[in-house]
């Protein structure tokens, strides 16, 4: 009676579970989150920091940039007005930008009234040095020269140049020009120069959802299809962020029905092949069923959302939720008839809890991370195998009350193999056995070199990378993942610190180090440098006995003309402000780069253009004593965390061994060691076969060997629950479960994402070895403890 209502409860459970189910997929309620970075740490010792990280990815993740390049203007052109043409149909989907002369006017505006100020660190340096001689010729060279150099404006407005300088320093910042309302870059390297329209558009959808990709890209082809049909033999440079995340979409998509599917296949062929009977494989799948619908339900409930790699893993788990059914379904078979399904259950409920916990402490592991990607993982997969336990433990008893299970021709097969396995046992042959184990497991794990660098991780599609890699080559565009940091009690403060890290950067420009950099301070000086540069400009240029008044006697002016002229000069000294430039519509393209105040201080970013990964470490230095300016390097960072943690897990591991020990010890008192040790040294094997392979090291294969302790602690047990040979039944249930499980791991060793390869490849030689391992150190319950070494 209790066992019934037990399961009418579990069925209740399973309800709800289903129903919210019901509810996320069939109201469409759910889009699996496919963005990468959602995977990685947060820097949570550092708000600011983690603010500027995100500000720099947000700021980029709705980027979508278009090159369509010919080796003729006008072949371009038309290939990029198809491309906009199809684009077009679909207004609500992109912000494009607009170009025109009016463009150019709205720019300039600003700066040009307050151009007094505006001066490059050249001008200043020539006001500073050069004599009055010097700035007359310059001022009658633009005067009479008409390649004087660009002019913004009357001969009056500015009559030495500085602005026109200035904004020309500005346009060097990016290759990109305006050219017949397009916007222009040239690729004059290589053997086929080109030139290129660029076409840069804003989302106005979610680049990470998967609905947005689904509609974007075969947009994006029929444009390609559009431009090629304009103008055959187009060159199309696609980079965005939503490219990268369709792609990791697909993959993911093809991963977890690959992994999903194949281990149901699997699961269902060797039950079936096992039992010779359908209600064994659909009571399996039963289990597997609740495991993973309610692992999903309740990660939705905990989280707001389940990231797409969390699935792929969760796919995985398939071959380790079946454990517990394939063990009660094969002491069912084993067990006399007579014996009733609740009693058996009862016998088995020792062995089956500590399986369970042995589990749940390996998937928790990972856990223990600073990754949410990971940590969900965690939760989904231990949720997973506590509902598929629970389902075992309340509706098995029930649903295999009548009729017996009678074992398949596989299942005589294997089962009799288990009287030929050996056994070790004190003596010469062990001892020698255990001596040929180190002396190969040993050379292999000396093998062994960690790299944690996160860029071993990337595995976006080639064609996807290079496209990225040449863009960014042809817009010298800055990277989102390395900058510096700049902080600050005031908006002023935080410029003139930007301005003292620009001091220290020139000379690395100068050595190649770096192409350039981007900051607010390039356009916004700071107040004092402003008030520096007027009082300088009045003294050197606008006196009365300036230079002004010898061009004035050269070209027959009077007094009058020289006082007009420095009027007009004085007129735009007015400073410029932040807020002011802030909303201007010349801001739009560096708006990113000042964070405002948060956190309690004001924070701007310095990003850097052609940078040399050689000289990482001399720009790190360049940070070094500046205060309030830190060098950020998030590809670093990561690489060092996940380095840090690799450390810290595999130390986890080994305490996690002293908890199991700890918790099999009560029940299996002398023989608790038996049911570790296959595992053990099958981890040992497991590492040496990874640095035989020639792989590295990573967080992940440590984090693999948690859960290896989990799954192989399960066959241990299996194992010395019954450790007479002459049954069997055990040793079934090791062998179906270990099956499934590398089949399921080793799909998972097949994927394309590295860490998953890497998760899966581990798991699947572990499980393999703790499978052939386990029987060795299985003996009768009356042997004594030294009977076995």
């Amino acid at each position: 009676m209790r066992g019934k209502r037990l399961a009418l409860l579990w069925l209740l459970a399973v309800g709800l579970l289903l129903g919210h189910n019901a509810w996320l997929w069939l109201g469409q309620r759910i889009t699996p989150d496919t963005d990468i970075l959602a995977l990685l740490p947060v820097q949570e010792r550092d708000p600011v920091l983690q603010q500027s990280f995100a500000h720099m990815v947000d700021s980029a993740q709705q980027r979508l940039v278009v090159l369509v390049g010919a080796e003729e203007w006008g072949d371009a052109r038309r290939a990029a007005d198809a491309y906009r043409g199809v684009l077009a149909s679909r207004p609500g989907m992109f912000a494009a930008t607009a170009v025109n002369d009016k463009t150019q006017d709205d720019w300039l505006a600003l700066f040009q009234r307050h151009r007094l100020a505006l001066l490059t660190a050249e001008q200043e340096r020539q006001l500073r040095s050069e004599p009055t001689a010097f700035w007359e010729q310059a001022a009658l060279g633009r005067m009479y020269n008409a390649f004087g150099g660009p002019k913004l404006g009357s001969w009056q407005d500015d009559p030495f140049g500085l602005f026109a300088g200035w904004v020309q320093e500005r346009a060097q910042e990016t290759p990109v020009r305006p050219r017949d309302g397009y916007l222009f870059v040239a690729d004059r390297d290589g053997r086929n120069p080109r030139q290129y329209v660029l076409l840069p558009m804003t989302l106005t959808v979610p680049a990470f959802s998967i609905t947005a990709q689904d509609t974007v890209l075969p947009l994006l082809e029929q444009a390609a299809a559009a431009a090629r049909q304009a103008a055959p033999g187009v060159d199309l440079i696609p980079a965005g962020v939503i490219l990268h995340a369709a792609a990791a979409s697909g993959q993911a998509h093809g991963e977890m029905s690959t992994i999903g599917l194949g281990s149901l296949a699997g699961i269902v062929l060797l039950t079936w092949l096992t039992f010779h009977s359908l209600r064994p494989i659909v009571l399996i799948l039963l289990s597997i069923a609740v495991g993973c619908l309610g692992a999903f339900s309740v990660c939705w409930l905990l989280f707001g959302r389940v990231h797409l790699l969390t699935l792929v893993f969760g796919a995985s788990l398939i071959g380790v939720a079946q454990d517990y059914g394939i063990y009660f379904l094969f002491n069912r078979m084993a067990a006399d008839p007579a014996l009733s399904s609740r009693a058996l259950l009862k016998r088995l409920m020792p062995g089956l809890i500590l399986t369970l916990l042995a589990a749940v402490i390996g998937y928790m592991g990972l856990g223990f991370t600073p990754f949410p990607g990971l940590r969900a993982m965690a939760v989904f997969s231990a949720l997973g195998l506590v509902f598929a336990w629970l389902t075992v433990v309340c509706w098995f008893p029930l649903l295999l009350a009548g009729g017996a299970l009678k074992p398949g021709a596989l299942a005589r097969g294997y089962g009799a193999l288990l009287q030929r396995w050996p056994v070790l046992r004190p003596g010469w042959s062990t001892a020698a056995l255990a001596a040929l184990f180190a002396a190969v497991a040993l050379p292999g794990v000396l093998r062994l070199h960690p790299n944690d660098d996160i860029r071993l991780l990337q595995n976006s599609p080639k064609q996807l990378v290079a496209d990225q890699l040449r863009l960014g080559k042809l817009l010298d565009a800055p990277t989102p993942v390395q900058y510096y940091l700049v902080r600050g009690v005031s908006e002023e403060e935080v410029l003139q610190r930007e301005e003292a890290l620009k001091q220290r950067l020139a000379p690395l420009a100068a050595q190649g180090v770096i192409g350039g950099w981007q900051a607010v301070s390039n356009w916004v000086p700071s107040l004092r440098t402003q008030d520096s540069r007027r009082a300088l400009l009045q003294q050197k240029l606008l006196a009365a006995d300036g230079p002004l008044r010898g061009v004035a006697a050269q070209v027959d002016e009077d007094a009058d003309w020289v006082s007009a002229t420095v009027a007009l000069q004085q007129a735009a000294a007015q400073p410029l402000t932040l807020p002011a430039f802030l909303a201007a519509p010349s801001s739009e393209p560096w708006r990113h780069l000042w964070l405002g105040s948060t956190e309690g201080v004001v924070a701007s970013i310095v990003a850097l253009r052609g940078m040399d990964y050689a000289g990482l470490p001399a720009l790190r230095r360049a940070a070094d004593g500046l205060p309030g300016v830190q060098w950020v390097d998030k590809v670093g960072e990561i690489s060092s965390v996940l380095g840090r943690y690799r450390v810290y897990m595999g130390w986890v591991v080994l305490a996690a061994y002293a908890v199991v020990f700890a918790l099999l010890l009560p029940r299996y008192r002398g023989r608790a060691w038996r049911v570790l040790a296959p595992t053990a040294l099958a981890s040992l094997a497991t590492l040496a076969a990874v640095g035989y392979l020639g792989h590295s090291l990573q967080l992940f294969h440590v984090l693999a060997l948690m859960l290896l302790l989990g799954v192989g602690v399960d066959y241990g047990i299996f194992m010395q629950e019954q450790p007479d040979r002459r049954d069997a039944t055990p040793w079934l249930a090791v062998g179906l479960s270990a099956a499934n499980t590398i089949l399921s791991f080793g799909l998972l060793g097949l994927s394309k994402t590295p860490a998953l390869q890497a998760f899966g490849l581990t798991m699947l030689i572990g499980t393999a070895l703790v499978w052939l391992l386990v029987p060795c150190f299985a003996t009768k319950k009356e042997e004594p403890d030294a009977a076995a070494v």
